[in-house]
């Protein structure tokens, strides 16, 4: 049984920052290429990061490029994503996904097999 346990969501201002981690056996993390995702309440689930297990190939949504930075802890087992310059549009529940291959490109989340719980990221003022 994989599971992805997200954690550090929150809520903060606009301009605001927060960092998310998401955590899972060392098996999963060292051969998966791990990526987030958002979903807004309405909205379709949409792609954010994906970092293959090498950490040489990050892709990101252009919606967020330049303001999230995701990254792999490979002591930890953890990956991060560095929420910079939050927006009220970024407010989601973000989760946390594996897909046990490489990822080539950014991709929809039927191409992810394992999926975190989520945690929720509210931008507001």
């Amino acid at each position: 049984q994989v599971q992805l346990v997200e954690s550090g969501g929150g809520s903060v201002q606009p301009g605001g920052s927060l960092n998310l981690s998401c955590t899972t056996s060392q098996d999963t993390f060292s051969l998966s290429c791990m990526g987030w995702f958002r979903q807004a309440a309405g909205k379709e689930r949409e792609v954010v990061a994906h970092v293959n297990p090498d950490g040489a190939n990050i892709y990101y949504a252009n919606s967020v490029k330049g303001r999230f930075t995701i990254s792999r802890g490979n002591a930890k087992n953890t990956l991060y994503l560095q929420l910079d310059n939050l927006k009220p549009e970024d407010t989601a529940m973000y989760y946390c996904a594996a897909r046990n291959l490489n990822c080539y490109a950014l991709l929809p989340r039927d191409n992810f097999f394992y999926w975190g719980q989520g945690t929720q990221v509210t931008v507001s003022s």
